[in-house]
């Protein structure tokens, strides 16, 4: 590896860890608060009143509401229970609450949890491969016979062992 090659892996693992700067605040940031999606931790309640066709069948409320893990707790004349609200199945008006983050970071939520089917799913590839990127232009940095590449090692073997750890916990 010539003096060359680590002076064009310095170059380009500066410049886009500042062009990614932004991007990478988010994902650290979103990752910390999705850590807590199983709680109510920041969100607030909002009570939301739709009307629906009546007569929705109980299996087919969850979809036309948009709610995941949706089910009916009980069922007393035209009222539908479920978590969190009513459905009047004569009239066609569901009356629920909702816990939401505050919109900024739902939406760094949603960026975080991007997939294939989104319109910008080749920024979170070009994201993941910049990532991919300064993982490895790290060993390239420093030469192999400096004191900083092979404390950079040891660190290196500690973060792939705990890695492994946490794969398997």
């Amino acid at each position: 590896m010539g003096r060359k090659t680590e002076q064009a892996f310095r170059v380009v693992h500066r410049y886009l860890g500042f062009f990614l700067a932004g991007i990478m605040i988010v994902y650290a940031i979103s990752g910390i608060v999705l850590t807590f999606r199983n709680t109510d931790y920041l969100k607030k309640e909002i009570h939301i009143e739709k009307t629906l066709e009546p007569n929705i069948a109980a299996e087919d409320l969850g979809r036309a509401l948009g709610m995941g893990r949706f089910q009916v707790d009980k069922v007393e004349g035209d009222l539908m229970y479920f978590r969190g609200g009513t459905y009047n199945k004569k009239t066609g008006v569901a009356d629920y609450t909702e816990k939401k983050l505050p919109l900024l970071l739902e939406n760094m939520n949603k960026i975080h949890k991007m997939h294939s089917g989104h319109p910008l799913f080749w920024l979170g590839i070009f994201f993941g491969v910049s990532l991919l990127f300064f993982a490895v232009s790290a060993f390239w940095m420093f030469r192999p016979t400096t004191s900083v590449f092979k404390k950079g090692m040891y660190f290196t073997i500690g973060g792939i062992a705990l890695t492994i750890i946490l794969l398997y916990v």
